[in-house]
Protein backbone atom coordinates (compact mmCIF):
# COMPACT_ATOMS: atom_id res chain seq x y z
CA UNK A 1 0.00 0.00 0.00
CA UNK A 2 2.62 2.78 1.01
CA UNK A 3 4.60 1.58 -2.24
CA UNK A 4 1.68 1.94 -4.62
CA UNK A 5 1.25 5.60 -3.15
CA UNK A 6 4.73 6.37 -3.35
CA UNK A 7 4.89 5.14 -6.54
CA UNK A 8 1.48 7.49 -7.60
CA UNK A 9 3.10 10.07 -5.61
CA UNK A 10 5.75 10.29 -8.07
CA UNK A 11 3.14 10.15 -10.78
CA UNK A 12 1.06 12.81 -9.70
CA UNK A 13 4.17 15.07 -9.76
CA UNK A 14 5.81 13.88 -13.21
CA UNK A 15 2.73 14.19 -15.30
CA UNK A 16 0.32 16.27 -13.32
CA UNK A 17 -2.49 13.51 -12.01
CA UNK A 18 -4.48 14.51 -9.19
CA UNK A 19 -4.84 12.50 -6.00
CA UNK A 20 -7.96 13.22 -4.93
CA UNK A 21 -10.84 10.94 -4.99
CA UNK A 22 -14.32 11.97 -7.32
CA UNK A 23 -15.93 12.57 -3.99
CA UNK A 24 -13.04 15.13 -3.22
CA UNK A 25 -13.07 16.96 -6.86
CA UNK A 26 -16.95 17.20 -6.79
CA UNK A 27 -16.98 18.68 -3.25
CA UNK A 28 -14.43 21.00 -4.79
CA UNK A 29 -16.77 21.89 -7.57
CA UNK A 30 -20.46 22.16 -5.46
CA UNK A 31 -21.82 25.19 -5.54
CA UNK A 32 -23.32 26.47 -2.27
CA UNK A 33 -24.83 29.62 -2.84
CA UNK A 34 -24.82 32.34 -5.69
CA UNK A 35 -25.39 35.65 -5.61
CA UNK A 36 -28.67 36.29 -6.09
CA UNK A 37 -30.05 33.58 -5.86
CA UNK A 38 -34.00 32.91 -5.06
CA UNK A 39 -34.29 31.10 -1.21
CA UNK A 40 -35.27 27.50 -1.17
CA UNK A 41 -33.16 26.00 -4.09
CA UNK A 42 -33.80 22.40 -3.78
CA UNK A 43 -30.76 21.15 -6.44
CA UNK A 44 -27.46 20.35 -6.25
CA UNK A 45 -24.97 22.64 -8.24
CA UNK A 46 -21.70 21.69 -9.58
CA UNK A 47 -19.35 24.03 -11.54
CA UNK A 48 -15.51 24.29 -12.19
CA UNK A 49 -12.76 23.10 -14.73
CA UNK A 50 -12.13 20.11 -16.56
CA UNK A 51 -8.38 20.17 -18.50
CA UNK A 52 -9.12 18.22 -21.97
CA UNK A 53 -5.20 19.11 -22.79
CA UNK A 54 -1.85 19.01 -20.40
CA UNK A 55 0.17 20.47 -23.35
CA UNK A 56 -1.02 23.42 -23.71
CA UNK A 57 -3.51 23.88 -20.47
CA UNK A 58 -7.05 23.65 -21.89
CA UNK A 59 -9.39 23.34 -19.31
CA UNK A 60 -13.48 23.64 -20.28
CA UNK A 61 -15.59 25.47 -17.64
CA UNK A 62 -18.47 23.20 -16.61
CA UNK A 63 -22.21 24.10 -15.00
CA UNK A 64 -24.24 21.09 -13.46
CA UNK A 65 -27.36 21.62 -12.29
CA UNK A 66 -29.17 18.31 -10.90
CA UNK A 67 -32.81 17.74 -10.85
CA UNK A 68 -34.53 18.62 -7.57
CA UNK A 69 -34.43 16.20 -4.92
CA UNK A 70 -38.22 15.47 -4.98
CA UNK A 71 -37.80 14.56 -8.43
CA UNK A 72 -35.33 11.94 -8.02
CA UNK A 73 -32.29 13.43 -9.51
CA UNK A 74 -30.36 9.58 -9.38
CA UNK A 75 -33.31 7.89 -11.37
CA UNK A 76 -33.16 11.26 -14.14
CA UNK A 77 -31.02 11.02 -17.49
CA UNK A 78 -27.72 13.26 -17.58
CA UNK A 79 -28.16 16.07 -20.86
CA UNK A 80 -25.75 17.61 -22.19
CA UNK A 81 -25.87 21.07 -23.46
CA UNK A 82 -24.07 23.44 -25.85
CA UNK A 83 -24.48 26.80 -27.74
CA UNK A 84 -23.06 27.64 -30.48
CA UNK A 85 -21.81 30.72 -32.49
CA UNK A 86 -18.93 29.28 -33.19
CA UNK A 87 -17.80 30.97 -30.15
CA UNK A 88 -20.66 31.15 -27.31
CA UNK A 89 -21.18 30.62 -24.22
CA UNK A 90 -23.82 27.78 -23.26
CA UNK A 91 -23.38 29.51 -19.45
CA UNK A 92 -24.67 32.87 -21.25
CA UNK A 93 -27.21 31.91 -23.18
CA UNK A 94 -28.62 28.08 -22.42
CA UNK A 95 -28.10 28.76 -18.61
CA UNK A 96 -29.16 32.23 -18.07
CA UNK A 97 -31.51 33.24 -20.45
CA UNK A 98 -33.30 29.54 -22.11
CA UNK A 99 -33.37 26.19 -20.23
CA UNK A 100 -31.76 26.90 -16.94
CA UNK A 101 -32.97 27.22 -13.18
CA UNK A 102 -31.98 30.58 -12.60
CA UNK A 103 -32.95 33.86 -15.14
CA UNK A 104 -30.54 37.09 -14.60
CA UNK A 105 -32.82 40.10 -13.79
CA UNK A 106 -32.18 43.42 -15.45
CA UNK A 107 -30.05 44.67 -12.52
CA UNK A 108 -27.65 42.55 -13.42
CA UNK A 109 -26.90 41.31 -9.58
CA UNK A 110 -30.38 39.20 -9.43
CA UNK A 111 -31.87 35.77 -10.02
CA UNK A 112 -35.09 34.22 -10.26
CA UNK A 113 -36.31 31.36 -10.85
CA UNK A 114 -36.80 29.54 -14.34
CA UNK A 115 -40.33 27.49 -13.84
CA UNK A 116 -39.64 25.63 -16.98
CA UNK A 117 -36.34 25.00 -16.29
CA UNK A 118 -35.59 21.54 -18.15
CA UNK A 119 -34.01 20.53 -14.56
CA UNK A 120 -37.16 19.37 -13.85
CA UNK A 121 -36.99 16.65 -15.87
CA UNK A 122 -32.79 15.96 -16.55
CA UNK A 123 -29.91 16.64 -14.84
CA UNK A 124 -28.75 19.46 -17.25
CA UNK A 125 -24.62 20.12 -18.05
CA UNK A 126 -23.90 23.20 -19.51
CA UNK A 127 -20.26 23.59 -21.59
CA UNK A 128 -18.57 26.35 -22.30
CA UNK A 129 -16.57 24.80 -26.13
CA UNK A 130 -14.20 25.16 -27.18
CA UNK A 131 -11.23 26.99 -24.73
CA UNK A 132 -11.51 30.78 -24.97
CA UNK A 133 -15.34 30.80 -24.98
CA UNK A 134 -17.17 32.21 -21.67
CA UNK A 135 -14.74 30.71 -18.64
CA UNK A 136 -12.88 28.32 -20.66
CA UNK A 137 -9.34 28.88 -21.12
CA UNK A 138 -5.90 27.95 -22.86
CA UNK A 139 -2.50 28.60 -21.86
CA UNK A 140 -1.52 28.46 -25.16
CA UNK A 141 -2.73 31.95 -26.64
CA UNK A 142 -2.20 30.31 -30.21
CA UNK A 143 -4.41 27.44 -29.62
CA UNK A 144 -7.45 30.20 -29.79
CA UNK A 145 -6.92 31.15 -33.16
CA UNK A 146 -6.61 27.53 -34.24
CA UNK A 147 -9.86 26.10 -33.34
CA UNK A 148 -12.89 24.21 -35.59
CA UNK A 149 -15.47 21.72 -35.57
CA UNK A 150 -12.92 18.96 -35.60
CA UNK A 151 -10.51 19.96 -32.36
CA UNK A 152 -13.81 21.19 -30.70
CA UNK A 153 -15.46 17.84 -30.92
CA UNK A 154 -11.95 16.07 -30.06
CA UNK A 155 -11.59 18.09 -26.59
CA UNK A 156 -15.33 17.87 -25.66
CA UNK A 157 -15.31 14.51 -26.14
CA UNK A 158 -11.83 14.05 -23.86
CA UNK A 159 -14.18 16.62 -21.36
CA UNK A 160 -16.84 14.01 -21.08
CA UNK A 161 -14.10 11.02 -20.53
CA UNK A 162 -12.91 13.22 -17.36
CA UNK A 163 -15.78 14.56 -16.71
CA UNK A 164 -17.55 10.75 -16.21
CA UNK A 165 -14.64 10.12 -13.98
CA UNK A 166 -14.80 12.64 -11.52
CA UNK A 167 -18.75 11.90 -11.58
CA UNK A 168 -18.64 8.46 -12.03
CA UNK A 169 -22.23 8.26 -10.47
CA UNK A 170 -23.66 9.16 -13.88
CA UNK A 171 -21.33 6.17 -15.50
CA UNK A 172 -24.20 4.12 -17.49
CA UNK A 173 -26.70 6.80 -16.83
CA UNK A 174 -28.83 7.77 -19.89
CA UNK A 175 -27.26 10.38 -21.53
CA UNK A 176 -28.04 12.79 -24.80
CA UNK A 177 -26.73 15.72 -26.57
CA UNK A 178 -28.66 19.02 -26.87
CA UNK A 179 -27.84 22.43 -28.50
CA UNK A 180 -29.13 25.09 -30.59
CA UNK A 181 -27.54 27.16 -33.79
CA UNK A 182 -24.09 26.65 -34.71
CA UNK A 183 -24.42 23.61 -32.25
CA UNK A 184 -26.02 21.47 -35.11
CA UNK A 185 -22.48 20.86 -35.85
CA UNK A 186 -21.04 20.50 -32.56
CA UNK A 187 -23.76 17.99 -31.46
CA UNK A 188 -23.81 15.68 -34.20
CA UNK A 189 -20.10 15.45 -34.39
CA UNK A 190 -19.83 14.80 -30.90
CA UNK A 191 -22.71 12.26 -31.10
CA UNK A 192 -20.63 10.80 -34.17
CA UNK A 193 -17.18 10.40 -31.52
CA UNK A 194 -19.19 8.84 -28.50
CA UNK A 195 -21.25 6.50 -30.73
CA UNK A 196 -18.07 5.21 -32.60
CA UNK A 197 -15.70 5.25 -29.37
CA UNK A 198 -18.92 3.15 -27.80
CA UNK A 199 -18.72 0.39 -30.88
CA UNK A 200 -17.84 -3.26 -29.05
CA UNK A 201 -18.07 -1.88 -25.57
CA UNK A 202 -20.82 -4.06 -24.01
CA UNK A 203 -21.62 -1.60 -21.29
CA UNK A 204 -20.02 1.76 -22.20
CA UNK A 205 -19.20 4.53 -19.00
CA UNK A 206 -20.87 6.79 -21.57
CA UNK A 207 -24.72 5.27 -22.30
CA UNK A 208 -25.27 7.45 -25.39
CA UNK A 209 -28.82 7.34 -26.57
CA UNK A 210 -29.42 10.35 -28.50
CA UNK A 211 -29.45 13.44 -29.52
CA UNK A 212 -31.71 16.78 -30.34
CA UNK A 213 -30.91 20.14 -31.79
CA UNK A 214 -32.73 23.38 -32.33
CA UNK A 215 -32.41 25.86 -35.50
CA UNK A 216 -29.67 24.12 -36.40
CA UNK A 217 -26.80 24.43 -38.58
CA UNK A 218 -27.09 21.58 -40.87
CA UNK A 219 -26.95 21.57 -44.51
CA UNK A 220 -24.90 24.79 -46.57
CA UNK A 221 -26.43 24.13 -49.41
CA UNK A 222 -30.26 23.95 -47.88
CA UNK A 223 -29.37 26.75 -45.80
CA UNK A 224 -29.00 28.89 -47.83
CA UNK A 225 -31.80 27.94 -50.24
CA UNK A 226 -33.79 27.77 -47.01
CA UNK A 227 -33.00 31.02 -45.85
CA UNK A 228 -33.33 33.21 -49.09
CA UNK A 229 -36.57 31.77 -49.32
CA UNK A 230 -37.73 32.43 -45.91
CA UNK A 231 -36.81 36.21 -46.22
CA UNK A 232 -38.80 36.79 -49.16
CA UNK A 233 -42.36 34.53 -48.14
CA UNK A 234 -41.86 36.68 -45.07
CA UNK A 235 -41.63 39.81 -46.66
CA UNK A 236 -38.48 40.49 -45.54
CA UNK A 237 -36.77 41.50 -48.85
CA UNK A 238 -37.71 41.99 -52.28
CA UNK A 239 -37.96 39.87 -55.43
CA UNK A 240 -35.16 42.03 -57.35
CA UNK A 241 -33.06 40.81 -54.43
CA UNK A 242 -34.30 37.48 -53.65
CA UNK A 243 -33.28 36.01 -57.76
CA UNK A 244 -29.90 37.78 -56.85
CA UNK A 245 -29.65 35.79 -54.02
CA UNK A 246 -30.48 32.31 -55.73
CA UNK A 247 -28.30 34.18 -58.93
CA UNK A 248 -25.12 34.86 -56.56
CA UNK A 249 -25.03 33.16 -53.40
CA UNK A 250 -23.47 29.41 -54.43
CA UNK A 251 -25.32 27.32 -52.05
CA UNK A 252 -23.18 25.77 -50.21
CA UNK A 253 -20.71 24.91 -53.05
CA UNK A 254 -17.18 26.94 -51.69
CA UNK A 255 -16.83 27.71 -47.97
CA UNK A 256 -17.15 31.85 -48.49
CA UNK A 257 -19.51 33.48 -50.40
CA UNK A 258 -18.49 35.29 -53.85
CA UNK A 259 -18.36 39.00 -54.12
CA UNK A 260 -21.63 39.24 -56.01
CA UNK A 261 -23.32 37.22 -52.96
CA UNK A 262 -21.66 39.65 -50.90
CA UNK A 263 -23.26 42.64 -52.24
CA UNK A 264 -26.92 41.17 -52.93
CA UNK A 265 -26.53 39.97 -49.15
CA UNK A 266 -25.86 44.03 -48.51
CA UNK A 267 -28.86 44.63 -50.47
CA UNK A 268 -31.05 42.11 -48.27
CA UNK A 269 -29.87 43.68 -45.04
CA UNK A 270 -30.72 47.01 -46.03
CA UNK A 271 -34.22 45.82 -47.66
CA UNK A 272 -34.86 44.02 -43.85
CA UNK A 273 -34.32 47.19 -41.86
CA UNK A 274 -34.01 47.34 -38.02
CA UNK A 275 -35.68 44.20 -37.12
CA UNK A 276 -34.20 41.36 -34.93
CA UNK A 277 -33.80 38.93 -37.61
CA UNK A 278 -33.72 35.98 -34.48
CA UNK A 279 -37.44 36.64 -34.02
CA UNK A 280 -38.84 38.83 -36.56
CA UNK A 281 -41.81 39.66 -34.91
CA UNK A 282 -40.24 40.88 -31.48
CA UNK A 283 -39.26 44.47 -30.61
CA UNK A 284 -35.20 44.84 -31.54
CA UNK A 285 -33.09 45.42 -28.65
CA UNK A 286 -32.40 49.54 -28.91
CA UNK A 287 -28.81 48.62 -31.02
CA UNK A 288 -29.48 45.05 -32.23
CA UNK A 289 -28.97 46.24 -35.40
CA UNK A 290 -25.48 47.25 -34.83
CA UNK A 291 -24.71 43.39 -34.59
CA UNK A 292 -25.94 42.70 -37.73
CA UNK A 293 -23.36 44.74 -39.52
CA UNK A 294 -20.85 42.66 -39.51
CA UNK A 295 -21.09 40.14 -43.01
CA UNK A 296 -18.68 37.83 -42.31
CA UNK A 297 -17.97 34.07 -43.14
CA UNK A 298 -20.34 31.40 -44.83
CA UNK A 299 -23.71 32.45 -43.13
CA UNK A 300 -23.06 35.96 -43.24
CA UNK A 301 -26.64 36.89 -42.09
CA UNK A 302 -25.96 35.20 -39.36
CA UNK A 303 -24.57 36.98 -36.05
CA UNK A 304 -23.20 35.09 -33.59
CA UNK A 305 -25.65 35.77 -30.83
CA UNK A 306 -29.55 36.80 -30.11
CA UNK A 307 -29.88 39.72 -28.39
CA UNK A 308 -33.02 40.72 -27.20
CA UNK A 309 -31.07 42.76 -24.22
CA UNK A 310 -30.91 39.58 -22.43
CA UNK A 311 -27.75 39.01 -22.84
CA UNK A 312 -26.63 41.96 -21.17
CA UNK A 313 -27.67 41.01 -17.82
CA UNK A 314 -25.32 38.17 -18.23
CA UNK A 315 -22.77 40.33 -19.14
CA UNK A 316 -22.92 42.13 -15.87
CA UNK A 317 -23.60 39.33 -13.61
CA UNK A 318 -20.74 37.13 -14.87
CA UNK A 319 -18.08 39.83 -14.31
CA UNK A 320 -19.10 40.41 -10.70
CA UNK A 321 -15.95 38.78 -8.48
CA UNK A 322 -18.39 37.24 -6.31
CA UNK A 323 -19.89 35.05 -8.65
CA UNK A 324 -17.06 34.38 -10.65
CA UNK A 325 -15.84 33.27 -7.18
CA UNK A 326 -19.51 31.12 -6.48
CA UNK A 327 -18.92 29.38 -9.49
CA UNK A 328 -14.69 28.49 -8.84
CA UNK A 329 -14.32 30.39 -12.29
CA UNK A 330 -11.27 32.68 -13.48
CA UNK A 331 -9.69 30.67 -11.21
CA UNK A 332 -5.47 31.57 -11.96
CA UNK A 333 -7.12 35.53 -11.34
CA UNK A 334 -6.51 36.75 -14.59
CA UNK A 335 -7.88 40.57 -14.73
CA UNK A 336 -10.35 40.07 -17.91
CA UNK A 337 -13.92 40.47 -19.03
CA UNK A 338 -16.10 38.06 -19.40
CA UNK A 339 -18.24 38.07 -22.61
CA UNK A 340 -20.63 36.29 -24.11
CA UNK A 341 -19.24 35.19 -27.22
CA UNK A 342 -15.21 35.25 -28.48
CA UNK A 343 -14.39 37.02 -31.08
CA UNK A 344 -11.17 35.64 -31.67
CA UNK A 345 -12.80 31.82 -31.56
CA UNK A 346 -15.81 33.09 -33.85
CA UNK A 347 -13.61 34.61 -36.21
CA UNK A 348 -10.62 33.00 -36.79
CA UNK A 349 -12.47 29.47 -36.74
CA UNK A 350 -10.98 26.74 -39.24
CA UNK A 351 -12.56 23.87 -40.68
CA UNK A 352 -16.20 23.35 -40.88
CA UNK A 353 -17.70 20.72 -43.04
CA UNK A 354 -20.83 21.37 -45.30
CA UNK A 355 -22.66 19.32 -44.17
CA UNK A 356 -23.77 17.34 -41.31
CA UNK A 357 -26.58 15.08 -43.52
CA UNK A 358 -23.58 11.97 -43.90
CA UNK A 359 -23.96 12.10 -39.83
CA UNK A 360 -27.14 12.05 -39.64
CA UNK A 361 -27.61 9.04 -41.90
CA UNK A 362 -24.56 7.25 -40.02
CA UNK A 363 -26.57 7.85 -36.57
CA UNK A 364 -30.28 7.71 -37.90
CA UNK A 365 -28.87 3.88 -39.23
CA UNK A 366 -27.46 3.25 -35.57
CA UNK A 367 -31.29 3.66 -33.84
CA UNK A 368 -29.83 6.41 -32.14
CA UNK A 369 -32.82 8.51 -30.72
CA UNK A 370 -32.91 12.42 -33.06
CA UNK A 371 -35.02 15.11 -32.38
CA UNK A 372 -34.94 18.14 -34.60
CA UNK A 373 -36.79 21.38 -33.73
CA UNK A 374 -37.11 24.68 -35.25
CA UNK A 375 -38.85 28.18 -33.97
CA UNK A 376 -41.13 29.00 -36.99
CA UNK A 377 -39.96 33.05 -36.23
CA UNK A 378 -36.25 32.70 -36.48
CA UNK A 379 -34.87 34.27 -39.99
CA UNK A 380 -31.29 33.62 -39.06
CA UNK A 381 -31.52 29.56 -38.97
CA UNK A 382 -35.17 29.09 -40.49
CA UNK A 383 -37.40 26.28 -40.37
CA UNK A 384 -37.37 26.62 -44.32
CA UNK A 385 -33.50 25.32 -44.39
CA UNK A 386 -34.21 22.63 -42.11
CA UNK A 387 -36.63 20.71 -43.56
CA UNK A 388 -35.21 20.98 -46.81
CA UNK A 389 -32.05 19.63 -44.83
CA UNK A 390 -34.37 16.55 -43.90
CA UNK A 391 -36.14 16.17 -46.74
CA UNK A 392 -33.14 15.75 -48.22
CA UNK A 393 -32.46 12.43 -46.09
CA UNK A 394 -35.36 10.35 -47.49
CA UNK A 395 -36.76 9.07 -45.07
CA UNK A 396 -39.89 7.34 -44.97
CA UNK A 397 -42.18 9.20 -43.03
CA UNK A 398 -44.34 7.35 -39.78
CA UNK A 399 -46.42 10.05 -38.65
CA UNK A 400 -47.65 12.51 -41.56
CA UNK A 401 -47.16 16.45 -40.62
CA UNK A 402 -50.27 17.67 -37.72
CA UNK A 403 -50.36 19.91 -35.49
CA UNK A 404 -49.26 19.61 -31.77
CA UNK A 405 -51.28 21.40 -28.83
CA UNK A 406 -50.80 22.93 -25.52
CA UNK A 407 -53.41 22.91 -23.55
CA UNK A 408 -55.97 23.19 -26.79
CA UNK A 409 -54.10 25.58 -28.69
CA UNK A 410 -51.42 24.55 -31.44
CA UNK A 411 -48.18 24.80 -30.07
CA UNK A 412 -46.49 24.28 -33.29
CA UNK A 413 -46.13 21.36 -35.87
CA UNK A 414 -44.45 17.65 -35.87
CA UNK A 415 -43.61 15.42 -38.23
CA UNK A 416 -42.21 11.96 -37.09
CA UNK A 417 -39.84 9.99 -39.90
CA UNK A 418 -38.09 6.61 -39.68
CA UNK A 419 -35.00 7.66 -37.36
CA UNK A 420 -35.96 11.61 -36.93
CA UNK A 421 -38.58 13.69 -35.84
CA UNK A 422 -39.40 17.22 -36.47
CA UNK A 423 -40.74 19.73 -34.23
CA UNK A 424 -41.94 23.79 -35.12
CA UNK A 425 -42.51 25.81 -32.22
CA UNK A 426 -45.38 28.23 -33.01
CA UNK A 427 -43.93 32.15 -32.95
CA UNK A 428 -40.77 30.95 -30.85
CA UNK A 429 -37.46 32.73 -32.59
CA UNK A 430 -33.70 31.01 -32.75
CA UNK A 431 -33.71 30.64 -29.13
CA UNK A 432 -37.13 28.49 -28.91
CA UNK A 433 -36.64 28.28 -25.06
CA UNK A 434 -36.27 32.19 -24.44
CA UNK A 435 -40.02 32.86 -26.21
CA UNK A 436 -41.86 30.05 -25.73
CA UNK A 437 -40.60 28.51 -22.38
CA UNK A 438 -43.57 26.43 -21.79
CA UNK A 439 -43.60 24.94 -25.26
CA UNK A 440 -40.44 24.01 -25.48
CA UNK A 441 -40.47 22.12 -22.03
CA UNK A 442 -43.10 20.15 -23.36
CA UNK A 443 -40.61 19.56 -26.59
CA UNK A 444 -38.02 18.29 -24.25
CA UNK A 445 -40.21 16.23 -22.13
CA UNK A 446 -41.33 14.52 -25.41
CA UNK A 447 -37.61 13.92 -26.50
CA UNK A 448 -36.91 11.90 -23.38
CA UNK A 449 -39.90 10.19 -23.41
CA UNK A 450 -39.74 9.30 -26.82
CA UNK A 451 -43.49 10.11 -27.42
CA UNK A 452 -44.92 12.05 -30.23
CA UNK A 453 -45.67 15.61 -29.24
CA UNK A 454 -49.33 15.84 -28.28
CA UNK A 455 -52.09 15.96 -30.49
CA UNK A 456 -55.54 16.80 -29.79
CA UNK A 457 -57.09 13.75 -31.07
Amino acid sequence: MGFCYHVLFLLSICVGVSLATPIEDQRRDRITYLPGQPKNVEFAQYSGYVTVNEQNGRALFYWLVEAPANRGPKSRPLVLWLNGGPGCSSIAYGASEEIGPFHIKPDGKTLYSNPYAWNNLANILFLDSPAGVGFSYANKTTDLYTFGDKKTAEDAYIFLVNWFERFPQYKHREFYIAGESYAGHYVPQLAQLVYRRNKGINNPDINFKGFMVGNAVTDDYHDYVGTFEYWWTHGLISDSTYRMLRIACDFGSSQHPSVQCMQALRVAVVEQGNIDPYSIYTPPCNDTASLRSGLRGRYPWMSRAYDPCTERHSSVYFNLPEVQKALHANVTGVSYEWKTCSDIVGNYWTDSPLSMLPIYRELINASLRIWVYSGDTDAVVPLTATRYSIDALKLPTIINWYPWNDNGKVGGWSQVYKGLTLVTVRGAGHEVPLHRPRQAFILFRSFLENKAMPSSS
